[in-house]
C-alpha cells in the first residue's frame, strides 16, 4: 500500500470532500437535554446517569433503551414533540431544531433559554469481508479512514487482491459498488478515504489462491493418504500372504533336502 503511481496503479483525482453524516433510517440517536431546571431534566431524560454509556454499549436491549430510532419515514418519537423530521440531516442540525422547539417549554432566566440538546449516533458499524479477519466493527470515532478500519480488522492477509477492492455503499434507498486499487498513494485524496456507517469492504483473495493453496494441499493430502494405503495393503500381504508362501517353500525345501541326504 501506498505506492506511487505509475502504469499498473492508477492514480485518483483529489476528490477527498468529508461531509457530516446525514442521518437515514434505522440510525439510533442518543439524546440529551441539559436544563438547571430538573423536572425539565426528568422529563426528557432516562434520569439514569450512565445512559450514555449503556445507549453506547452495543448490547441490543441497552441500545433499544436509550435512543431513538429513525423510521422508514425519517421521523423519530420525542416526547411531547412527537415526529420529529431527522432524516438527511446532520446531528447538529437535529441538536438545533430540538433546542428550537423545546425552548418554549423550559423555564428561562431573563433572556437566556437555560436549554442545551446533546445528540450522537450510537451503534455505528462497518463490515470488512475477505482474507482478514472478516466481521462486523464499531466506528468509534466521527472520521474512521479506511487504514484504520482494516487495522481494526486484522489488516489484510499475504493472499488479498489489493488491486481490487470494494466499497459497498448504502445511499438514500439505493446501494453503490465501487472499485479501487488500495496499493494507490492517491487514496488518501479520494473519495474511498473514509469509512461511513454501515459500509461494507470486500477484497477478493488473489487469482490462483484457490488453485495455488486449496489444490496443491489437497494433492499432497490425497497423495500421503494413498501412499499410507499403499504401504498398508504392501505390509498386510508381504505379512500374511508372502512370508507364509515363503515359509512353506522353505519347508518344503528343506524337507526335499532331508530325504535326499538320508537315502
Amino acid at each position: 500500500m501506498m505506492q506511487e503511481p505509475n502504469k499498473s496503479i492508477p492514480t485518483y483525482s483529489d476528490t477527498l470532500s468529508y461531509e457530516d453524516y446525514l442521518l437515514r433510517k434505522g440510525d439510533r440517536l442518543y439524546i440529551h437535554v441539559y436544563s438547571i431546571d430538573e423536572k425539565t431534566t426528568a422529563l426528557f431524560n432516562s434520569g439514569n446517569t450512565n445512559s450514555r454509556q449503556y445507549a453506547r454499549s452495543g448490547t441490543s436491549a441497552a441500545t433499544d433503551l436509550y435512543t431513538y430510532v429513525v423510521d422508514n419515514e425519517g421521523f423519530i418519537t420525542f416526547p411531547t414533540l412527537g415526529k420529529v423530521p431527522v432524516r438527511g440531516l446532520t446531528t447538529r442540525q437535529v441538536k438545533h431544531l430540538l433546542e428550537e422547539e423545546l425552548s418554549g417549554m423550559v423555564t428561562t432566566l431573563g433572556n437566556h433559554t437555560m436549554l442545551s440538546v446533546e445528540v450522537q449516533v450510537v451503534a455505528r458499524s462497518f463490515s470488512v469481508v475477505g482474507p482478514t479477519r472478516s466481521g462486523r466493527y464499531a466506528l468509534n470515532k466521527e472520521k474512521v479512514t479506511i487504514f484504520e478500519a482494516l487495522a481494526l480488522a486484522g489488516d489484510l492477509s499475504d493472499y488479498a487482491y489489493r488491486h481490487e477492492v470494494m466499497l459497498i455503499r448504502e445511499v438514500e434507498d439505493s446501494t453503490t459498488v465501487k472499485t479501487f486499487d488500495l496499493r494507490s498513494k492517491d487514496i488518501v485524496n479520494s473519495e474511498f478515504y473514509y469509512i461511513e456507517p454501515n459500509d461494507v469492504l470486500y477484497v477478493r483473495y488473489m487469482p490462483g489462491y484457490s488453485f495455488g493453496m486449496n489444490h496443491v494441499t489437497s494433492a499432497i493430502s490425497i497423495t500421503a493418504s494413498t501412499l499410507s494405503f499403499g504401504v498398508f495393503i504392501y505390509s498386510f500381504i508381504d505379512r500374511y500372504v508372502v512370508r507364509p508362501i515363503k515359509n512353506v517353500q522353505n519347508t518344503e525345501h528343506n524337507h526335499s533336502s532331508e530325504e535326499g541326504g538320508t537315502e
